[in-house]
């Protein structure tokens, strides 16, 4: 077993900013760049793919940032966000979100 732990990792916002903006400006993979800043490769690229779905150039259907946050939001609501109360089906997708992030 190695020393690394099962937790999913946290990393701020400006963090995520500055690694995407890394591996665009450099001429290296994202599997590069995430071995030298200490990141999983796999996260790395999915916050690479999140940042051009915000810049507007995912696929059609893809939530940008502000779309994912708003439905963490009517999801956990009590019902008083367009009367959605949430339910199985809404836990699933909430999990889904936090999981694809």
């Amino acid at each position: 077993m190695g020393n690394k732990s099962n937790r999913s990792r946290r990393y701020r916002e400006e963090f995520k900013r500055d690694a995407v903006a890394l591996v665009r400006s450099s001429r290296k993979t994202v599997t590069e760049v995430a071995g030298e800043i200490g990141v999983s490769a796999e996260g790395l690229r999915n916050w690479v793919k999140q940042d051009t779905i915000d810049r507007g150039q995912g696929a059609p259907g893809e939530l940008t940032s502000t779309e994912r946050e708003e439905l963490r939001r009517v999801v956990r609501s009590d019902g008083s966000a367009g009367g959605y109360a949430g339910g199985p089906a809404a836990k699933h997708i909430l999990l889904a979100l936090e999981t694809a992030a």
